[in-house]
C-alpha cells in the first residue's frame, strides 16, 4: 500500500468514456495468492516462496490447505539471522531446495518465488534459480519470479509467473493457436471440444496442465487471451513471435461468442459451422441465465479495483444481466488487452484507473449501489454499513469463463443480493 498526493486527471480512451486517474491510498491483495491456483493448474510444479511467516500464513489461508496435506507450495521463511545479514541466505536457500527435491521427487519445475522480504533484503532469486538449474536440469527446471505485494495487484502474481516460463517456451514457427490464462480444467476441456468442432488446431494452453509440457511459440502462433491480467506475458510472447487476436474475454455469453469467433475468423471458418458448433452450448447458457437475469435486471454495481477482472465483468453485468453501472474501477488500464472490452461498455461509464481508497468509498457511500464488487480489506466494513457486496477474489478462484459458467457467474452476483433481502426482511 502507497501513499501519494492525490492527483484526479480525466484521460480520454475513447469519445464517450473517459477515464478518471487517481493517485492515492490503494487496498490490494498481495501476488503470492496467484499460487492458490497455479499450484491447482500445473500438477508436476511446486511453488517455494522465500518470505515471512505472515507469507507462509496468508497462502495457507488462502487455499484453505489443512496442515497435514501435501500441496504443492511451501514457504522458505527467513529467520532473523537472514534478515539481519548473520546467514548467508542463499546457503540457507540451497539446503531447502535440497531438501524439498529429496522429499518431494514428482516435482518437474520448481518456482522461487520472491516476496516483499526477500526483496527488501535484494536476495537475488534469479541468480539462484540459474544457479540451482545448473544443478538439477534437466530432472527439474527451476524458474524465479517476483510475488511481492509492494506495487502490484493480486492477479499479476500470474502474470509474473507466466512471464518467467515464456523464455523457456520451445521454438516452433508452425501455425497454432495458444489460449494464454489460466483456465479450470473443466472450461478448458470444454474450449478445447469447440475448437475441435471448428477445426481450429493445433490448440495449446498456457499454462499447461504440466509445466513441463510447454507450448511452442514462434511467428505461426496466435494468441488468444482468456485472462485480462496478462500485460507482461503477452508482450514476452509477441517478442518471441507470436500474434495477438484483440478480444473481448470469455465471460458470458456475448464475451464467449466474440472470444470464440476471434479466433475462427483467424482459422477462416465458415461461418455455417461457427454456428453448428456454438448452437448447443449457446441455448443452455441463455435458458440458464435466464433466470439470474430477472434478478439482476435494473440494480446497481459499483467495481472497485482489485482484480483486473472489473471490465469485462462490468460489461457482463451490463449487457447480460441489465445491471446499471455507477463506477468500474481497475487498478491499470492496458489499452493492448481492454480496447475490445471498453468498446462494449455502454456510453457514460464511469471509468477509473489507480485509486484513492477514501474518496472511492465516499462516491460509493454516496451512490448506495445494490451490490458492490471490492477486495476483502472494504467487503466487511461496507457490509456493516448495509451494503451488499461481492469478494473479487472468488471472481478468480471460480470458474466463471465459457458458456456453461454463464450462469454460474450470473449466480455469483445474484447471491449477495438474495441474503441482504433475507436479512432484512
Amino acid at each position: 500500500m502507497a501513499l501519494e498526493p492525490c492527483t484526479e486527471l480525466p484521460v480520454k480512451i475513447t469519445a464517450d468514456i473517459p477515464v478518471l486517474k487517481e493517485r492515492g491510498q490503494r487496498e490490494v491483495f498481495c501476488g503470492l495468492t496467484g499460487i492458490v491456483w497455479l499450484h491447482r493448474k500445473m500438477q508436476d510444479a511446486f511453488f517455494l516462496v522465500v518470505g515471512s511467516r505472515t507469507c507462509a500464513h496468508l497462502i495457507q489461508s488462502a487455499a484453505g490447505v489443512m496442515i497435514f496435506a501435501e500441496p504443492r507450495f511451501g514457504t522458505a521463511i527467513l529467520g532473523e539471522r537472514d534478515l539481519a545479514g548473520l546467514a548467508d541466505a542463499n546457503e540457507e536457500l540451497d539446503r531447502v531446495v535440497d531438501q524439498l527435491l529429496e522429499r518431494r521427487p514428482d516435482i518437474g519445475t520448481l518456482f522461487l518465488v520472491g516476496s516483499c522480504p526477500s526483496e527488501v533484503i535484494k536476495l537475488d532469486l534469479a541468480k539462484a534459480a540459474e544457479r540451482l538449474s545448473h544443478r538439477f536440469f534437466p530432472k527439474v527446471r527451476i524458474l524465479n519470479y517476483s510475488g511481492s505485494g509492494i506495487e502490484t495487484t493480486f492477479t499479476q502474481g500470474e502474470d509474473a509467473c507466466l512471464g518467467s516460463m515464456v523464455p523457456v517456451l520451445p521454438r516452433s514457427d508452425e501455425a497454432g493457436l495458444m489460449v494464454v490464462g489460466s483456465l479450470a480444467d473443466v472450461v478448458e476441456d470444454q474450449f478445447r471440444r469447440l475448437f475441435d468442432k471448428m477445426g481450429i488446431g493445433p490448440v495449446y494452453f498456457f499454462p499447461p496442465r504440466r509445466a513441463a509440457n510447454l507450448p511452442p511459440v514462434g511467428k505461426g502462433t496466435k494468441l488468444l487471451l482468456a485472462q485480462p491480467f496478462l500485460s507482461d506475458t503477452v508482450r514476452s510472447l509477441i517478442a518471441r513471435g507470436g500474434t495477438l487476436l484483440p478480444s473481448p474475454y470469455p465471460l458470458g455469453i456475448e464475451g464467449t461468442t466474440a472470444w470464440l469467433k476471434t479466433a475462427a475468423d483467424a482459422w477462416n471458418v465458415d461461418s455455417k459451422v461457427f454456428e453448428e458448433a456454438i448452437e448447443p452450448p449457446v441455448k443452455r447458457a441463455k435458458i440458464a441465465l435466464e433466470r439470474y437475469r430477472q434478478a439482476l435486471t435494473g440494480r446497481k454495481a459499483f467495481l472497485f479495483p482489485d482484480s483486473q477482472l472489473e471490465i469485462p465483468l462490468a460489461r457482463f453485468l451490463s449487457r447480460e444481466c441489465g445491471m446499471e453501472l455507477v463506477e468500474v474501477g481497475m487498478p491499470y488500464i492496458d489499452r493492448l488487452l481492454m480496447d475490445s472490452e471498453i468498446a462494449l461498455l455502454p456510453q457514460g461509464t464511469v471509468l477509473s484507473e489507480g485509486q484513492d481508497v477514501e474518496k472511492q468509498l465516499d462516491r460509493c457511500r454516496e451512490a448506495r449501489p445494490d451490490i458492490t464488487v471490492c477486495g476483502l480489506g472494504l467487503a466487511n466494513p461496507l457490509e456493516a454499513e448495509g451494503m451488499a457486496t461481492k469478494w473479487s477474489i472468488e471472481l478468480v478462484f471460480s470458474p466463471i469463463h465459457g458458456y456453461d459458467q454463464a450462469a454460474d457467474l450470473a449466480e455469483l452476483f445474484a447471491r449477495p443480493l438474495e441474503r441482504r433481502r433475507r436479512l432484512t426482511v
